[in-house]
Order: structure tokens, then sequence, then C-alpha cells
């Protein structure tokens, strides 16, 4: 290898060992603490405009937690972190009482086993967001049967099923009209075939649901997607079962779910 070669070898891995960022917060310790937070810049965000975060999900960060935890609770980082960041960092919306939408940064910094122990907001008042009162109200909720709303196996727009395409018209007008703070559209498979493949097309069948609600007049940044495949059955079925019975038992887990909140 030539010097020429090796010296961009050695960029590339300073680059991936920083994170290919220019928001590295200062003094970043093993333990995860840091002498000056950091915080991205807007050209670096390429999540656009940002989610409206779970409140109850971000209540349940506390130092110790896992990346993946992370991952789960608030999905991947909204800025090009690179590899093995050990900042994330998030743009989150709120939505206020009259309709406004504050938008707050939000960043987790992992020690050097990647578990969040520092949690930091921008503005700094951002984080009485998580005082508020829980609400008991968790929303309203709507079930659509993943069987009658896409053909086996798909999950593009082009495969949603006419009875489908009816049910989640009739959803999407009574969200337009009744604009909640927040809509959570999330997918569901059964525990049949390989698990990896079955988060893929949860997580396709919930893009495309959003989609469809954003076309048909649901505030497209209140609406998120996640899939989480197979982790949530809500009916076990025995493997004593034949091929074509376990199926039909296992048909209530194959599920598209949306979380509307803020309406009754």
């Amino acid at each position: 290898m030539n010097t020429y070669c090796k010296f961009l070898l050695v960029l590339a891995v300073a680059a991936v060992a920083t994170g290919c960022t220019r928001h590295v917060s200062r003094g970043l310790t093993d333990a995860g603490q840091v002498d000056q937070t950091v915080f991205p810049t807007a050209d670096q965000l390429y999540v656009k405009e940002g989610t409206f975060p779970n409140l109850d999900n971000l209540r349940q960060l506390a130092p110790g937690i896992e990346k993946e935890q992370v991952r789960d609770l608030l999905g991947s980082p909204h800025y090009r972190e690179g590899f093995a960041s050990r900042e994330w960092d998030y743009l989150f919306n709120f939505r206020d009482a009259d309709g406004k939408v504050t938008q707050c940064q939000f960043k987790v910094v992992f020690d050097r086993d990647y578990r969040g122990q520092t949690f930091a907001w921008a503005p700094a008042e951002c984080a009485d967001r998580l005082k508020q009162p829980v609400a008991a109200d968790t929303g309203k909720r709507f079930n659509v049967d993943a069987d009658a709303l896409f053909a086996f196996g798909k999950s593009g727009s082009g495969d949603i099923l006419p009875a489908g395409r009816a049910q989640l018209q009739v959803i999407a007008a009574e969200l337009a009209a009744a604009k909640p703070v927040a809509v959570q559209v999330f997918g569901h498979a059964d525990r049949l075939g390989d698990g990896a493949s079955n988060l893929t097309l949860s997580q396709q069948r919930a893009d495309t649901v959003r989609r469809f609600l954003v076309e048909q007049g649901v505030d497209a940044g209140s609406v998120t997607a996640r899939g989480l495949g197979e982790s949530l059955p809500v009916k076990q079925c025995g493997d004593d079962l034949g091929h074509r019975a376990l199926v039909a038992c296992l048909q209530p887990n194959r599920r598209v779910e949306i979380l509307a909140l803020g309406i009754k």
C-alpha cells in the first residue's frame, strides 16, 4: 500500500471513530460523562423535521440503558452519527394545547460499553416535558387485520386489498378531522418464518399505512411508523396444529395497530 493510500485509510478510520460528526461533546469520559454538551446543527439532520416522541418511552430512559433499548424506545438517531458513535441525537416535536409545535433536541451519551449514562436537552427547559402528568387517557386505538389489509407477504401501496383500503380511508378521515396530538402506526407479524424477515415486513407495512394516512390528509408531522415483528403476539398457538390450522390460529397476530393520542 502506497503512502497516499495509507493516508486516506487513516482519515477514514478517524472519521469512523469520531462518528463523522461535528457535534461531539467536550471531555467525553469512559463513564459516559461530558464536560460540555455539544448539539448538532440543522444541516446534519437526516430525519426530516424530526418526530413526535412517546413521552412514556422517554420516561423509561435511565442510566445503564443499553443502546438497542434506546433504539427500541426512541428509534434510530436523527442525525448522521457514524459507526460506533457514543452520542445519539434526536429532534423531537411537541404539540402544545394551542396547537403550536415546539422543537427540542435530545442527546444520549453512552459509556465505553455503549450504555446510556447522560441525557441532555436543548433548550434545557424541554426536560420539563417529562414532568407533565401522565394522562389517564391512552388515546384511541384502531386495529386492522393484516390479512384483510395486504396480499400475502406483500407490503406496498399497490398491495393494499380493497377491503383494507376502505377501512383505512374511514380511519384516515376520522384522524384528519380530529387532529390528534400524535398518531403511531405499529406493524405486527406472526411467529412463522424468519424473525428478521418478519420484522422487516412489519416495518414495511407500517410505513405503507403511514404514507396512506398522510395521503388521505393526516398531518405528516404527527405520524410515525414502527415495525414490531413477532414481539407482541395477542394469541398463542401450539405447534401440534397442522400448518393450515396454525396459520389460521395465528391470524390475530398479523395486524396493524394505529394509536391516536389526544382523542377518544
